[in-house]
């Protein structure tokens, strides 16, 4: 099914699968996969997506896009994991957003079918799948990179998230 406009405008999706993952609620669950890997998970695809799956385990790794459906309500300021003060929430990688999507990048371990063996997961169990798009080095690397205010915090982050992002 395609993403379609409802009589307000508002985009609405449909979920191609579900995530699952160790992780039952979005406190002690690792606040980034490349952060904290290793943490393995499972995806599967909707039985009508599922051709959509041919050839993806020709890539190591997956971009996985997923709505964030157990954040709180979207904020323009807060305060995230790795500084005590407030950040416009476009400078975070917060959960509170607008639009709460999600997007982590996971080793591809196995395929089984609709099925796909992951690791490096860091959302919550039974997160919907919106998209799967494979990780291209050459596409998703940059080298001339800032990271503005988390520069030099990167050594002080807490390795999982507590519960100021939940609902």
């Amino acid at each position: 099914m395609h993403p379609r406009q409802d009589q307000t405008g508002s985009v609405i999706f449909e979920p191609i699968g579900v995530i699952c993952t160790p992780f039952p609620e979005p406190k002690g669950t690792p606040i980034q996969s490349g952060l904290e890997p290793g943490h393995r998970g499972r995806v599967e695809v909707f039985e009508e997506y599922a051709a959509g799956l041919d050839d993806v385990e020709g890539f190591s790794h997956l971009i996985l896009l997923y709505h964030l459906d157990r954040a709180g309500r979207w904020t323009p300021r807060v305060r995230p994991f790795l500084d005590d003060a407030d950040h416009g929430v476009f400078a975070t990688r917060s959960p509170l957003r607008p639009n709460p999507l999600g997007m982590t990048t996971v080793k591809l371990t196995a395929r089984h079918g609709r099925f796909l063996e992951v690791e490096d997961v860091d959302m919550i169990d039974g997160s919907p799948l919106l998209d799967i798009k494979p990780h291209v080095p050459a596409f998703d690397h940059r080298a001339d990179v800032r990271i503005g205010w988390i520069e030099g915090r990167l050594d002080k982050r807490p390795p999982l998230a507590d519960d100021r992002f939940s609902k």
